[in-house]
């Protein structure tokens, strides 16, 4: 039994030894060398038969199309000086999905780029799936070559552009500003987008594994620039209109304050401010509180300012002559319920001399004399009520109701200037209006090729009846001798109008105004001053927005080559003789 058995377990232990017959090792040899034939013969598939497939899918994956930008035109003044301009800059991109690979590289990176570790950390884990993303926009060109020095993966550059204004809050207002994009968000910026924008293109590059750009192959849309756009505005008076109405602002401790210069001639707008202000290349003071342009959009009550105007409607329609005797009476007079109050009694007071004194008496009993659709006519003719369309974002209308609506308390106030509401660029066009001999002049912010088209509105005669009346207002026995410049005969209106509160007006906050014009004899450039709740005191017209006006004008007529009008003789004889000795 024991030999049978151990015979049998050998024999079994036998029969599983692995075979090493021939057969098998050819076997080997055969699949090896097999796969061997079919690589050869992919290979040379490949590299023969469909080389040029293989070449365009190598090709699709280096090549890209991109935005090829547009430069946004230029805003110049008048005189060629640039108030926005787009200068170069790099945004700093990746692809994600490679950079998400190289997580050492992403404290270097954010180092250089100024941003936080972990605000780049997550955004990166954020879109790992994604192949582009910004990193950082408006990089200039020095800081953008210290990014890619340090070589991170999928890290790259775009060109773009950044808009940059030369003259910063003084023209904050006008110009507006624009997004990271370089759309028009604000004032002429916004206005002119389309016009300033342009049309990007695009452009076919080659990228290397890194996704620098190698190699430019072609244009496939060519990039058409914006054009540039001229500004009526002449940036020395536009300064000197933003120095003297900041220290009015500061000095009488006022809320807000606008000013607005227009050349009478052709309705050019040569100086528009406001304060508060902004700077548009200060992105951190981008508040929507300081974004609006007053001058255009906010209404106030005009008050006296309006007084010349009813006088020319009056004189406009013969109601009146410049020496028609008004009685003030006592300096009240009762109407309704209503008691309508001059400061002083004046008696009775020429119509010019009504002017001359502000006499809200007498300037109500001339609006009664007439009938309500003349001076309605007359206030809707220079501008209130209506948008300017001086291409200035914002305008508003002001308010003038329709005279069918007007009681005779109604009637009255308007006279002197209540009861309707304008803004500083509705006033200007008025002033302007009568500056113009009565020919009211479309206001514009955008240089005009030509000559305008103007529209008479009042008479040439009356027109200039009214200037000598707004003479006298500027003289030691009127409301503003302060608005009055050396060598120049200015005519001009004060208004102290009091701010609306509850149902009735308050006796301790006001609007100071002041609106005149310059020179009298020819006059070339009008202009209104509206300084908001003066609080340090003074808060008449004549005392706080006058001085203003005098500073302003005194500067800009001399700029523009002005002739004096008001030269004594002697000075005329020494200014000659000095020319004489000069040649």
């Amino acid at each position: 039994m024991t030999r049978r058995h151990t015979r049998n377990t050998v024999s079994r232990t036998r029969s599983k030894r692995p075979l090493t017959s021939p057969v098998r090792h050819w076997l080997t040899l055969g699949v090896i060398g097999s796969l061997f034939v079919l690589m050869a013969g992919r290979a040379l598939f490949l590299q023969v038969f469909n080389a040029d497939f293989l070449q365009q899918r190598g090709n699709a994956q280096a090549l890209r199309t991109i935005d090829a930008p547009a430069v946004r035109g230029m805003i110049l003044d008048r005189n060629g000086q640039p108030l926005a301009v787009s200068t170069p800059v790099d945004a700093v991109c990746a692809d994600p999905s490679r950079l998400y690979q190289s997580p050492e590289s992403w404290k270097p990176l954010a180092r250089s780029l100024g941003i936080k570790y972990a605000n780049l950390k997550k955004r990166i884990q954020k879109n790992k799936d994604r192949h582009f993303v910004y990193l950082r926009r408006q990089v200039l060109p020095e800081k953008a070559e210290q990014v890619m020095a340090l070589d991170a993966p999928g890290v790259f550059l775009k060109r773009e552009y950044k808009r940059y204004y030369p003259m910063g809050s003084v023209t904050g207002h006008l110009v507006g500003f624009t997004n990271v994009d370089e759309k028009g968000l604000e004032g002429i910026e916004f206005a002119f987008d389309d016009y300033l924008r342009g049309n990007p293109g695009k452009d076919q590059v080659v990228r290397d594994a890194s996704g620098h750009i190698i190699e430019h192959v072609s244009n496939l849309k060519r990039a058409t620039d914006g054009q540039d756009l001229v500004m009526t505005i002449d940036s020395r008076i536009q300064y000197l209109a933003y120095r003297e109405l900041k220290r009015a602002v500061q000095e009488h401790k006022a809320k807000s304050a606008s000013a607005v210069v227009v050349d009478v001639t052709n309705g050019e707008i040569l100086a528009m401010v406001n304060d508060p202000v902004f700077n548009p290349n200060d992105r951190s003071q981008l508040r929507s509180s300081r974004f609006r342009n007053r001058s255009v959009t906010d209404n106030f009550e005009p008050g006296s300012t309006v007084k010349p105007l009813t006088v020319a409607a009056a004189l406009q329609h013969d109601y009146v002559r410049p020496d028609t005797i008004i009685d003030t009476d006592t300096g009240r007079m009762k109407l309704a319920r209503y008691t309508i109050k001059d400061t002083h009694d004046y008696g009775n007071l020429s119509v010019s001399h009504v002017i001359m004194k502000s006499s809200n008496v007498g300037a109500a009993r001339i609006a009664l004399q007439m009938e309500a659709s003349d001076l309605w006519s007359l206030l809707n003719g220079v501008g209130f009520g209506r948008l300017p369309q001086s291409g200035l974002p914002g305008e508003a209308h002001g308010s003038l109701a329709h005279h069918t609506n007007w009681r005779k308390v109604k009637q009255a106030t308007l006279g002197y200037g209540y009861g309707l509401s304008v803004t500083a660029l509705q006033l200007a066009q008025a002033y302007a209006t009568l500056a113009n001999d009565g020919v009211s002049v479309p206001l514009t912010i955008i240089k005009r090729d030509g000559a305008v088209q103007g529209r008479r509105v009042i008479s040439a005669t009356v027109a200039r009846q009214v200037r000598s009346m707004l003479e006298l207002a500027v003289s030691d026995e009127g409301t503003a001798p302060q608005s009055r410049i050396p060598m120049y005969r200015v005519a001009g209106k004060t208004g102290t109008a009091r701010k609306t509160e509850g149902k009735g007006y308050s006796t301790k906050r006001y609007t100071a105004l002041f609106a005149g014009m310059a020179p009298v004899t020819k006059p070339r450039l009008a202009m209104v001053v509206i300084v908001n709740e003066p609080s340090e005191g003074k808060y008449y017209g004549g005392q706080v927005a006058a001085p203003v006006f005098a500073n302003v004008m005194t500067s800009a007529l001399r700029l523009l080559n002005v002739a004096p009008d008001d030269v004594p003789a002697g000075a005329m004889w020494v200014a000659a003789n000095q020319a004489e000795a000069d040649k």
